[in-house]
Formats: C-alpha cells, structure tokens, sequence
C-alpha cells in the first residue's frame, strides 16, 4: 500500500514538473508530437455528440473529423478535466471542453497548451473563491493566475450552453481558451503574438481601441463586456467570430478581416458553405429534418 501510494504521488509530481516542458518542446518541435490511436480508443457515440453539438465539428470533412477526434484524444492525453464540488464529468463534458481548445487553434495542428495542466468543471456559476450560489457567484470562466497558473475552472452549465446556443455570440469554452492562445507569448493582453508576425501587432492594438470606443459609445453590437480592456475584447470577438461569422464580417469587416488573418480561418465561407438547408435531412443522422432535428433556434 505504502509503496503503491509513493509510485502514485511520484507520478503526481512528473506530471506537474515535466508535462509543460514536454508540451513546449512538442510545441516548437523538439519532440514529436503524441500520437493516440484512434481507431483503437475512439467511440461512435462521441462522433454522434459533437456532430449533434459543435457547430465546427459539423462542418468538417470526414478526413478533417477524423483529425479533429485525434485531437481530442491528445487534449485527453496532456490535460486533466475534473469535476469540483459536486460536479460529475461524464464525457459530454469532456469532449465540449476539447473542442473549445481545438477550435481556436484548428489551423495550428502543432499547437498545445504549455499553460494549461489542469480543467476545473463547476455547477454553477462563482465567484472568486470559487463559490457557487452567493451573491456575488457571476463569473461563468476564469484563467488561473498566480497559484492557479496552469488551471481553468469553467461554469459546467455555461459550457454546454455556450455550444447548445450557437447564435447568441457567446461561448465561455472557447472565450477562456482564446485567453489562453493570446497568453501563450507570456501576457494576456489582446495580442496573440504566437498567432500574428509582430509588424501585425500595431494596426491589431489600433483597431481595437476604434471598436472598444464604439461599444463605450453605444454604437456596436459587441457585447460590453469586450470594452473591459484589450484582453477581454480579444476573447468576445474570438467568440463573435466563431458563432455568427456572417453577421461580423457583414458589420465589422476590418474586424472579420483581420481575425480571419490570427486564426487563418474564413468561417463565414465555411458557414455558408455547409448551412444545410432547413427541410434537408439532419447532418447529424437522425434520419429527421434539419429544422425538427439540431437547427439551431432564432
């Protein structure tokens, strides 16, 4: 017993010492990346899933979900999804917190999260402790900082909402993640300098004081709560961008144009392109209508 809970805790440790460092040499290409065998560990029913649920999931090619499953299955590898206090993670849960991950960075098959240990699934939204059901429990996602470098507590209820209502411009998986991508360069701060060559980065910081201007003067639809600073403009854009991509390019088209040109992804073209059309039968299989299957409501 006492040997078997030492060979666990050393366990415990390498995974926390040396899984980053292993990560960020994958990263730049120092070690080759893991290579999880999907045909072996992957299941029908999590295709059915994400096909049901993820917007981006559905618009992809056969061969491009089969290289978006395998990289669910390395997210998996490199990253653990808890549950807190009275949480239970099932893998639903799991597969909408990959996807946030991978979406941001599809067009970046080398990427992975060198600050980012550790996912922290609640059930409900909190606050800064972490509490669920006081006053002032109104956060839905948060970065860890400081002692909780390395982690990210997400609201369990938010998350699934985020993909489930994939018209309403928000997406807490996918904004918390962003957050990550823009800090991959050491600082949170609008900039994704991994994402953007640095003669990019003075135009990217002048355009987004002009948008962040027009929301504190009411002339936007971008939610306010991108006008907080750069950072957080980043992320509602980021979200804006890959829930109603049509809709930004057609009322912020500097904006449209210059996240296509981060995440090198036109989903606006995407999103047309594979809109299946409401009396068409369901992509996800069903058998039923679009429309009385998973069209989204207006």
């Amino acid at each position: 017993m006492l040997a078997a809970r030492i060979s666990h805790n050393l366990m415990d440790l390498f995974r926390v010492v040396f899984s980053p460092v292993i990560g960020f040499c994958r990263y730049l290409g120092l070690l080759p990346q893991l290579t999880p065998d999907h045909s072996a560990l992957w299941q029908k029913p999590w295709s059915d899933y994400l096909s049901q649920t993820v917007a981006f999931y559905r618009a992809l090619s056969d061969t491009d979900r089969c290289i978006f499953e395998q990289r669910v299955l390395l997210f998996w590898q490199t990253t653990q999804i808890e549950g807190g206090v009275a949480t239970v993670v099932d893998d639903h849960d799991k597969l909408l917190v990959a996807a946030s991950a991978i979406i941001p960075v599809w067009q970046f098959p080398g990427w992975h999260y060198v600050n980012l240990k550790r996912v922290i699934l609640l059930p409900a939204s909190f606050n800064d402790n972490f509490e669920c059901g006081q006053s002032d429990s109104a956060i839905t996602g948060m970065v860890g900082t400081g002692p909780m470098f390395g982690k990210m507590a997400l609201s369990k209820p938010a998350l699934h909402q985020g993909f489930t209502l994939d018209r309403d411009k928000q997406n807490v998986g996918i904004h918390e993640f962003v957050h990550l991508v823009d800090g991959a360069d050491g600082k949170i701060d609008g900039i994704p300098e991994r994402l953007m060559d640095h003669a990019y980065a003075l135009p990217w910081v002048a355009l987004i004081q002009q948008k962040i201007k027009q929301i504190h003067r009411k002339r936007s639809n971008i939610r306010d709560y991108g006008a907080t600073n750069e950072a957080e403009f980043f992320s509602v854009a980021s979200e804006y961008f890959f829930e109603r991509p049509a809709m930004l390019k057609r009322k912020h088209p500097k904006l449209y144009q210059a996240l296509n040109t981060i995440y090198r992804q036109d989903t606006a073209a995407i999103n047309v392109e594979i809109r299946p059309r409401a009396k068409a039968p369901c992509p996800c299989g069903s058998g039923k209508r679009y429309k009385r299957c998973c069209m989204p409501q207006r």
